[in-house]
């Protein structure tokens, strides 16, 4: 767990619903919320830990079919079911298409956002956080313009 005053860790990347337990005692921010199982699994962890459970819904805004997250369209429904079940919801995450322009993607996230009254605007990467933030971002990933590129064998 974290003890280390003003640092904040956030989970990005797949969570399967049978470790939600974890994932709430470990993390902060689970920045990965598409579905409602999950909301439900994470709900009742932070139930059991005695801690509110704070979430970002990530969003496919490609329509990706190798890639999680809720279609835009699926948003409306999701942030309604894990605010009911107690969850925190503060804002959007997404990662555009690679052979895409992101800029689209990125202002299509910032108007859902804005639709729904969310602040946190998770979207932008090594390759294209500048044009994150000129689209409002108020959290980019840059791992891999601070450690490198991973090698195939670390990936998840």
């Amino acid at each position: 767990r974290n003890n280390v005053p003003g640092l904040e860790l956030r989970l990005i990347g797949p969570l399967q619903s049978n470790k939600a337990a974890e994932a709430v005692a470990l993390f902060d921010v689970i920045e990965t919320l598409d579905r409602p199982k999950l909301a439900d699994a994470l709900a009742a962890a932070g139930v059991r830990a005695g801690k509110p459970v704070h979430v970002l819904i990530q969003v496919n805004t490609g329509a990706e079919p190798q890639k999680a997250g809720v279609l835009p369209a699926g948003v409306s429904e999701l942030l309604d079911h894990a605010r009911a079940a107690g969850l925190m919801v503060e804002g959007l995450m997404c990662i555009p298409p690679a052979d895409e322009a992101p800029g689209p993607h990125f202002a299509l996230l910032r108007k859902l956002a804005h639709r729904h009254g969310l602040q946190a605007l998770s979207m932008g990467m090594s390759g294209d956080y500048e044009t994150a933030i000129r689209f409002g971002a108020t959290h980019v990933r840059v791992g891999s313009s601070l450690f490198g590129e991973r090698k195939p064998s670390e990936s998840p």
